[in-house]
C-alpha cells in the first residue's frame, strides 16, 4: 500500500525538492502545506496521511508546539521534524515529543530518501552525527513531562496552550466555547497527567519544553 506525505513547510523551493525525492518512493501521493494552519486543515481532511514533514519555524508553528499538537491530534500519523538548526539539546526534545525523525535542511536529498524509507519502516532517524551526550540530560520532571504530553487528549492540550499564554479559565472557557467548570476539570486532569502540582508550573515547563529560541 502506498503510503500518503504532507510536507508541511512556508519555502517553495524546499517543497518542490522534497516532492521531486519522495516521488521515487511515494509516487504522486504527496501533499503541501505553507503554513502550520493549513497542515493541520490537511490533516483533518486527509485521514490516510502517513507522514508529515513539520518545518519548526513555519508560519503558525511555535517552536515544537505544532510537534506537540500533531502527536495529540492524529497520534497514528508520523512525523518528521525539518529545521535548518540541528542543535542538539533541540532534536532530543523533539525526539522525546514523540516525532520519528529530525532532519536538518542541509542533508542531501539521497540522505533524506533513506531517512524517509526507514521512518515508514518504523524506525526512528536521526542525523549521523547527532551526539546524544551533547543534547544534554533533562532532568526526571522534564521526562515525566513530555510522556504525560502524549496521554493528554486534544481538548486538554488546547487547555495547556491556553494555561502557558496566561489565560484564566473564564478566557479559555469563551476561545473553547465550553463552560468554566470543563475548564477546570481539564485542567485538573492536565496537572494530573503532567505530575506538576499547578497551572504556572504546567505552564513555564510546557514553553522551556516547546521554546526553540531565536532564528
Amino acid at each position: 500500500m502506498q503510503s500518503k506525505v504532507l510536507i508541511a513547510d512556508d519555502h517553495p523551493l524546499f517543497r518542490a525538492a522534497m516532492r521531486q525525492a519522495l516521488s521515487e518512493l511515494v509516487g504522486n501521493a504527496i501533499l503541501e502545506a505553507s503554513s502550520y494552519e493549513e497542515a493541520r486543515s490537511c490533516l483533518e481532511q486527509h485521514d490516510d496521511i502517513d507522514l508529515v514533514f513539520l518545518d519548526i519555524r513555519m508560519p503558525g508553528n511555535e517552536g515544537l508546539t505544532g510537534l506537540g499538537e500533531i502527536r495529540s491530534r492524529f497520534p497514528d500519523v508520523l512525523v518528521v521534524m525539518v529545521s535548518a538548526e540541528d542543535a542538539p539539546a533541540l532534536i532530543s526534545r523533539a525526539m522525546d515529543l514523540g516525532c520519528s525523525g529530525f532532519i536538518p535542511k542541509s542533508t542531501p536529498l539521497p540522505v533524506i530518501l533513506e531517512a524517509v524509507q526507514k521512518v515508514l519502516d518504523g524506525d526512528r532517524w536521526l542525523p549521523d552525527d547527532y551526539d546524544a551526550a551533547a543534547g544534554g540530560v533533562q532532568d526526571e520532571q522534564q521526562q515525566a513531562f513530555a510522556e504525560g504530553l502524549a496521554q493528554l487528549t486534544p481538548h486538554q492540550f488546547n487547555v495547556l496552550k491556553m494555561l502557558a499564554d496566561g489565560l484564566l479559565n473564564k478566557q479559555i472557557a469563551y476561545e473553547l466555547d465550553i463552560s468554566e467548570s470543563t475548564v477546570k476539570q481539564h485542567v485538573s486532569a492536565v496537572l494530573k497527567k503532567l505530575q506538576v502540582n499547578n497551572r504556572t508550573q504546567a505552564g513555564i515547563i510546557f514553553r522551556q519544553m516547546m521554546d526553540v529560541g531565536q532564528p
